[in-house]
């Protein structure tokens, strides 16, 4: 009986292995050979962009850019979203993407294994390319095509200059993320602390929360408590901003910590605007919207074959308090 589950073990590892390469194997010969159309006529590709942060000001610019572009190119697009960051329905809208055999995909990366899942086998598998679009999953984890999008790792530095200017290299500085770093978190993490570890008198301070309101509350109301001191706060993810704003605010005055994000958060370019925060990094969402319809089109059209697998990298500038750039 021992020697049978042995057997029947190996079986199986073989046959998830075969599976997984003859998918990886489809994706790459696809690159070299005009792209299979699913029962339409070139020009009338349906496209499909997906994203879990419906509703918001970036997110609404990235669906503004993908639309225009959809009708300069005379192909169809939908724009399906989830709300309030829900995981299960964005990994839905996916499978149902997928079994609705649309032409192509643009969608916000997810660094989960079930969204690798969807994208490295089930999409690779029906011969339906990936596009991400802001957030990126490494190609070799989600057989994507491409992504359309900042460096976040850029993202980062640029962040870390500003506020070294403005701490003259002396001080604490808060970094907050989430406790499963998604990839796009990972990088701006990486080159923040490119930029502050060449500073001796910087200590930085990473607090880890799990990405619910309560959870984002308790943290801020814990790292206030054990670095009282702190001189400058950086929420890696910009949706947790405005609940730490509010927390702080509580125990006293803004104008003492220096406050910078980013500005794929609903809030972040309103606090700007307000003054209640010191610096956004602003990306181009409408250009990522436009440029991922562009290319997945021209994919599907055997215009440019392969697309490049590094990706295609949007403009980033910083935005002050002050208007400045």
């Amino acid at each position: 009986m021992q020697k049978l589950g042995i057997i029947v073990a190996v079986v199986v590892v073989v046959l998830l292995c075969h599976f997984t390469f003859t998918s990886a194997q489809k994706v790459l010969q696809l690159d070299n050979q005009l792209p299979r159309l699913i029962g339409e006529e070139e020009g009338n590709h349906r496209l499909v962009l997906i994203t879990q942060d419906r509703q918001t000001p970036f997110w609404d610019k990235v669906a503004e850019g993908a639309i225009r572009q959809a009708e300069i190119e005379g192909v169809s697009l939908e724009v399906w979203g989830s709300y309030g960051m829900n995981k299960e329905d964005f990994l839905k809208n996916i499978e149902v993407a997928i079994h609705s055999k649309v032409n192509g995909i643009l969608v916000q990366g997810l660094d989960s294994p079930e969204f690798k899942e969807l994208t490295k086998v089930k999409a690779s598998f029906h011969g339906i390319p990936i596009i991400t679009v802001a957030n990126d999953v490494p190609m070799e984890e989600s057989l994507r095509r491409t992504y359309v999008g900042s460096d976040q790792y850029t993202a980062g530095q640029l962040i870390a200059d500003e506020l070294i200017q403005q701490m003259v290299s002396d001080g604490q500085v808060v970094l907050m993320y989430d406790r499963e770093r998604e990839y796009y978190q990972r990088e701006r993490i990486r080159g923040i602390k490119s930029v502050l570890n060449m500073y001796s008198k910087i200590e930085i301070i990473e607090v880890e929360t799990d990405s619910t309101r309560d959870q984002v509350k308790a943290a801020t109301r814990d790292v206030m408590n054990r670095f009282p001191q702190a001189d400058a706060y950086i929420p890696v993810n910009a949706n947790h901003v405005g609940i730490m704003i509010s927390e702080i605010s509580k125990r006293s005055q803004l104008d003492p910590f220096l406050i910078y994000t980013f500005d794929d958060g609903p809030e972040a370019i309103s606090l700007l605007a307000q003054g209640i925060i010191d610096g956004v990094i602003e990306q181009e969402p409408e250009k990522m919207g436009e440029w991922s319809v562009q290319l997945l089109v021209e994919w599907l059209n055997g215009e440019t074959v392969p697309l490049n697998h590094k990706g295609y990298l949007t403009d980033l500038k910083i935005l002050k308090v002050n208007g400045a750039e």
